[in-house]
């Protein structure tokens, strides 16, 4: 795992965009402060840049250089989650102004798989995270289901768990500074 570690990171400091397996599916991802690698992946996804991706980080200190104000209720909720799950937080910062959303939020889930924890910590930051499919069309459950114009179009692919079955992404809910919470994906 760390030759695999190693290159993913050299990769992702030249602003190129991997093909990596998540806690949840196959994503795609980059720097999540490259706005030209962001750029690509909307591009590769055939995506509108309107709809703001996920990011992932290592932790709880992680967290915190990319959202202003983390609400208590959120580290509660990452703790006690059965599942994977993203929250939506208002008041994003520190990352590539086409990451944050136009209402200034970010979606941001805090893995729990070694590989993405350990690719986040090394690279002391955030790296998007966004299912492996072109936009509008499903998340392949599988490396075999990926679209070849996907496997083409990304600069480096893990090599890692190709054999996994992947389960469904994760949950995503939106925290308000304000403490209105909102399920928008279970």
């Amino acid at each position: 795992m760390n030759e695999e570690i190693n290159k993913v990171l050299q990769i992702l400091k030249q602003g190129g965009i991997i093909l990596y397996p998540t806690d949840t599916v196959w994503g795609i991802g980059c720097d999540a402060n490259n706005e030209k690698a962001i750029e690509k992946i909307y591009k590769l996804k055939q995506r509108q840049d309107s709809k703001a991706l996920i990011c992932l980080v290592a932790d709880d200190r992680m967290l915190k250089k990319y959202v202003k104000s983390v609400p208590s209720v959120a580290l509660d909720i990452i703790d006690i989650a059965e599942k994977p799950t993203t929250i939506i937080y208002d008041d994003a910062q520190n990352l590539a102004k086409n990451l944050i959303a136009e209402d200034g939020t970010i979606a941001i889930r805090i893995p729990d798989d070694e590989f993405c924890y350990q690719i986040a910590r090394k690279l002391n930051g955030a790296i998007v995270s966004t299912s492996a499919n072109i936009s509008g069309q499903p998340s392949p459950k599988s490396y075999k289901e990926i679209s070849p114009v996907i496997l083409k179009g990304v600069d480096y692919i893990v090599n890692l768990h190709h054999e996994k079955i992947c389960s469904k992404p994760s949950a995503i809910i939106k925290l308000s500074n304000s403490g209105v919470v909102k399920i928008i994906r279970e």
